[in-house]
């Protein structure tokens, strides 16, 4: 009778596991494309899942607190209200043919995004989060659905999904990473590879005194009629003002025809 061999070391070998349970593999540089895939593939097919047609993105400082210095205080109270306000009226409290519309959308973490999320929960309405790894972790605040509270890797990723179903964007005060999504959403539209939507700049005071928009005009960096890109407001009954002025159902036949007829899974409930 023949002996066989032992093949254990066959079995426990790293060549042995299926590709898709081996974490080296998949950290490995060659597989940063599948990555990118596997971000780009979870939410998308989570939102469309839940029936997300649209979003209202929401930025701002991470370092703003409720219980902070008066100004922290007016900006958190602010966005907050905003977060109530826009979900109530905005078609995120309820489904319109089977879609949540406007729904708040932020970077998931604390201040600003925490004030916005929490508002969107006062309304009773579903809100995203899009986390980000940092070398400090960053936690996700507790008001937004934990169903819709995603974590990315790639900021280029996390990028595009707080971008592509954005009927508007509103931005608070707040440092690089506030400009570095502020100016993308910006430079998608000036160069027109994205859907021009309305952008809000809450306190003009503050976005006076930190970004000089008319001097970009002056030294010829930018167009005289790109200043108009954004507009300024002091009050959430005042930014949602300007946003039902500029109809944010505009692009919602758009959306329905990129999703289909009929495609959608009936959404999880809405958490209590």
């Amino acid at each position: 009778m023949t002996d066989i061999a032992d093949n254990t070391a066959q079995k426990t070998s790293r060549a042995f596991l299926l590709p898709a349970i081996d974490n080296d593999f998949l950290l490995s540089d060659s597989m940063r494309g599948v990555r990118f895939l596997l971000e780009y593939s979870k939410a998308e097919q989570t939102l469309k899942a839940w029936g997300i047609r649209s979003t209202l993105v929401v930025f701002g400082s991470a370092r703003v607190h409720e219980n902070g210095d008066p100004l922290h205080n007016r900006w958190y109270a602010t966005a907050r209200e905003f977060g109530r306000i826009a979900s109530e009226r905005g078609g995120a409290v309820n489904r319109t043919d089977g879609f949540f519309d406007n729904v708040i959308a932020t970077g998931g973490g604390p201040g600003i995004m925490e004030a916005a999320n929490r508002g969107a929960r006062d309304a009773g309405a579903p809100t995203i989060g899009f986390n980000i790894t940092l070398p400090h972790e960053q936690e996700p605040n507790g008001y937004t659905t934990p169903q819709l509270t995603f974590r990315f890797h790639y900021f280029a990723m996390r990028k595009m999904h707080l971008a592509m179903r954005a009927n508007a964007l509103v931005v608070f005060p707040g440092g690089f990473g506030t400009f570095d999504e502020l100016f993308e959403l910006l430079t998608l539209t000036q160069t027109h590879k994205g859907t021009r939507i309305p952008v809000v700049l809450v306190d003009s005071e503050y976005w006076h005194k930190v970004i000089n928009f008319e001097a970009l005009a002056d030294y010829g960096m930018i167009n005289p009629e790109d200043i108009n890109l954004v507009r300024f407001a002091e009050t959430a009954e005042e930014i949602w003002g300007y946003l039902e002025a500029e109809n944010l159902g505009s692009h919602r036949n758009r959306d329905k025809a990129r999703y289909g007829e009929g495609v959608l899974t009936r959404p999880s409930p809405v958490p209590e």
